[in-house]
């Protein structure tokens, strides 16, 4: 098996195949009655993709991280789950083999050192519930990925945004490793409270770029076989990193600063969290992987030309997808199969129709739409169970 997640064979035909107009269905046999009235010539690529989204909010309703706030409380109000919703049927019906799980730690209700890790060892324990109910594993190395694509069980990459859990513990990471957690976001909006990681690019910086537990941090991450994500961090702070990595690393959700829709308003929310070409080359040139996400994107064909653009800047083989929702969230905008107004179907069939459309190849696609994640994550946890 390739780290790659697919076979050179297997694209030339999926390639022949979509070319001849679609009359071969090739892939698992689990994937024919799951494309049921879906494009032929885009089931024909997807039946060759481990489809993977690099970063999304798995929160079931009830154990959001701040489940009790009211309405018009913003993102508080829009975390809200949607009761009811599988899991399993969420991400088949995406179209996606795996999403990697995330919780937004630093939403969480952590008012003194030991909250943030009770916190997330709780919402760790809800999953491990939900995924014995719904009869679902884990993916821990790329063998578990491929094993899950080729058999349509859906899985999960057990994560966390922001690492608030730690506290100056470095023995924490190995804990949550213990639980499954297999990426691993240092940052997202707040600092640790007992021992920063490094700066944010929602505040000020103050700490240096990556601070000296930071970079612990990073190197227990790649001796463990975890995956370190530098979504939400300075460019100083992902500088220091990328010096003491040992593995590649990922920024799972972004945009390219010049990629900025037609929403004015949200544009300028979002602009901190956008990606100069410069900052994107240099993830690129450490043979990292940069999540596109649909932010800033109002349909398929918008998000497949922010794709595009980021291919572009720093070519095919760094390039993934990230979308930043919510896939147990029925609400437009945020849910993951919701991610547009006019999406009726999954949301993987949809993007990978638009790349067709707009000219990528079946190769390309695969390597977009989870290969370039297979490549790094397979990197990370190589020789590890």
């Amino acid at each position: 098996m390739k780290n790659d997640c697919s076979s050179l064979s297997r694209r030339e035909l999926l390639t022949a195949a979509v070319g001849a107009g679609g009359a071969m269905l090739l892939g698992p046999a689990w994937l024919n009655s799951a494309t049921d009235g879906v494009d032929p010539r885009v089931a024909q690529v997807m039946s060759g993709i481990i489809g993977i989204d690099m970063h999304n909010h798995v929160h079931l309703a009830g154990s959001e991280s701040h489940p009790q706030q009211g309405p018009g409380r913003g993102r508080q109000e829009e975390q809200q789950q949607t009761p009811g919703l599988s899991m399993a049927e969420e991400v088949k019906q995406s179209g996606l083999t795996a999403v990697c799980a995330s919780y937004e730690l630093d939403f969480a209700p952590n008012n003194k050192p030991g909250d943030a890790r009770d916190n997330f060892l709780r919402w760790l324990t809800a999953i491990d519930a939900q995924l014995e109910k719904e009869h679902m594993r884990r993916a821990l190395t790329l063998k578990d990925l491929q094993a899950a694509h080729d058999h349509g069980q859906p899985t999960i990459v057990q994560s966390v945004e922001g690492a608030l859990f730690i506290e100056g513990r470095l023995e924490r990471v190995e804990e949550v490793y213990k639980r499954g957690v297999r990426h691993l976001q240092l940052l997202h909006q707040q600092d640790d409270m007992v021992s920063p990681l490094g700066d944010v690019i929602t505040s000020p910086a103050h700490l240096g770029g990556l601070t000296a537990f930071g970079a612990e941090v990073v190197k227990e991450c790649n001796r463990l076989g975890v995956l370190v994500d530098l979504a939400h961090a300075r460019p100083e702070t992902v500088l220091g990193a990328l010096k003491v990595a040992t593995q590649p690393v990922i920024v799972s959700h972004t945009g390219l600063d010049s990629r900025t829709g037609g929403n004015p308003r949200m544009a300028e929310m979002m602009k901190p969290h956008l990606i100069s070409n410069e900052r994107a080359k240099v993830v690129a040139d450490a043979d990292g992987v940069i999540g596109v996400w649909t932010k800033l994107a109002g349909s398929p064909k918008e998000f497949a030309e922010n794709i595009k653009a980021m291919v572009d800047v720093i070519g095919i083989d760094h390039v993934g997808i990230g979308t930043d929702t919510d896939l147990l969230s029925s609400r437009v905008g945020q849910g993951t199969n919701k991610a547009w107004p006019a999406l009726t179907g999954g949301f993987f069939y949809a993007v990978v129709g638009e790349m067709l459309l707009q000219g990528f190849t079946p190769d390309e696609i695969g390597k977009v739409g989870g290969g370039n994640f297979c490549r790094v994550f397979g990197k990370a946890t190589a020789g590890r169970a």
